[in-house]
């Protein structure tokens, strides 16, 4: 999919300079204040997606264009800075040339008094948010030494007027939004392949419920496996061949291993109880899931063979959907509190839970792919909508457009370096 939008990036050589380093995961980290000019000749507004990327990142404050102080020229004098408490600066300009987009950007950085890097992007007009994405990009990249998620997507059910659902994909600020194609009936439980080829899901075909899988390169949908019972798919193992599902085949819901190239399932769990939602640790080692082993929904952990079963949740009578974060430090999950559900997080060995939503009712949370943020489905505007927030809590916001019915959000892994 990468290579359905061309974008070149031309570094120009200038002085080799170090890059601004800053931990953002320090406790107590503030944002760092940055100026973000509108860039010289920029109609099409990709000055304001490279804000508000750098806003809703949370390690940014975009400061207020009524307080800059110099031209939006490429000078740079630091000491107009210094007494605005501003640290870093982007300045630049935008260039049209037929089909395409040339932006050229400076970084700035006010507490070392020397610019950061200057380079030039090219790009297809069709593709300038792309474009304004990997600007901001580069920009989190220089300051944190980290990749962000601002040119990540993200999969969803949309939901019709005449019952039936679809499956679209989305940039991760609710943009440029496309369908699949994928139209039927009953629909769920999105899960991508790590090496983002693929998008499995379950659904209700002739009366019995399989697993379908969207493969991207080939462009076409396929059944992998249907059966009798209800089959509910979770998520791709790393390696990208092989996926853990929940099927009621052999009478209550157990958890299986699905192997794409043996095209056979394994199963993994035997008990009495129903075991459903398995999502896969980072390393591949590890599942969670949910039982109700001890009498009602809780989440599990267990390894990867069955073996070393753990309860994780002991709060309320009602845990489901967790799902890993990237780095297998936390899961989420989803916790009925009076009666409506909100996502938790909680740490592996069941310690460190904390609520994240609260009011409406709010499930189906996806990681992203660098782990600081959460989508979800909400039910807050008396409909369901996929929304996000930062793994704090905090900048809960709806990403699928106002009137449209939408759910089951999953992330696409990215490669955040």
């Amino acid at each position: 999919m990468r290579g359905l939008i061309a974008l070149l990036v031309l570094l120009i050589p200038a002085v080799a300079l170090p890059r601004v380093v800053i931990d953002i995961t320090t406790p107590g980290f503030k944002r760092l204040p940055v100026a973000v000019y509108d860039l010289i000749g920029d109609t099409r507004g990709i000055s304001g997606i490279v804000r508000e990327d750098l806003q809703y990142s949370g390690v940014f404050e975009v400061v207020d264009k009524d307080a800059y102080v110099e031209s939006p020229y490429p000078v740079f004098k630091p000491t107009n800075w210094l007494p605005l408490g501003v640290e870093m600066v982007v300045k630049g300009s935008v260039v049209e040339e037929s089909s395409q987009l040339k932006a050229t950007v400076h970084l700035y950085d006010v507490v070392e008094a020397k610019r950061v890097y200057i380079k030039t992007y090219r790009a297809e007009k069709v593709h300038l948010r792309y474009l304004a994405h990997t600007i901001a990009d580069d920009i989190y990249r220089a300051v944190t030494g980290q990749g962000s998620v601002f040119r990540s997507k993200i999969a969803f059910i949309r939901e019709f007027g005449d019952g039936t659902r679809g499956v679209f994909v989305m940039d991760w600020d609710g943009k440029r939004m496309w369908d699949t194609g994928v139209r039927t009936g009953m629909l769920l439980s999105l899960h991508w392949s790590p090496d983002q080829k693929r998008l499995i899901y379950s659904s209700e075909r002739g009366k019995k419920w399989g697993i379908y899988m969207i493969d991207f390169e080939r462009k076409r949908e396929r059944a992998v496996f249907v059966s009798k019972g209800v089959n509910i798919a979770g998520d791709f193992l790393p390696s990208s061949d092989a996926f853990l599902f929940s099927s009621s085949l052999r009478g209550n819901p157990d958890l299986y291993i699905y192997s794409l190239r043996e095209k056979k399932a394994r199963r993994l769990t035997r008990r009495y109880s129903i075991e459903v939602s398995p999502s896969v640790s980072p390393d591949g080692k590890r599942v969670v899931f949910v039982s109700d082993h001890s009498g009602t929904p809780q989440v599990y952990v267990m390894n990867i063979d069955g073996s070393g079963l753990r309860r994780v949740t002991f709060s309320g009578s009602y845990n489901t959907s967790p799902v890993w974060s990237p780095r297998g430090d936390l899961i989420a999950y989803v916790g009925m509190v009076n009666g409506r559900n909100q996502i938790f997080l909680v740490r592996p060995d069941g310690t460190g839970v904390v609520q994240l939503t609260d009011g409406a009712s709010n499930e189906d949370p996806s990681f992203s792919p660098d782990g600081r943020f959460i989508a979800f489905t909400s039910y807050r505007d008396n409909y369901r909508r996929v929304y996000i927030m930062r793994t704090n809590g905090e900048g809960q916001k709806p990403l699928t457009p106002e009137g449209m019915r939408a759910f089951g959000p999953s992330w696409r892994p990215e490669a955040i370096e």
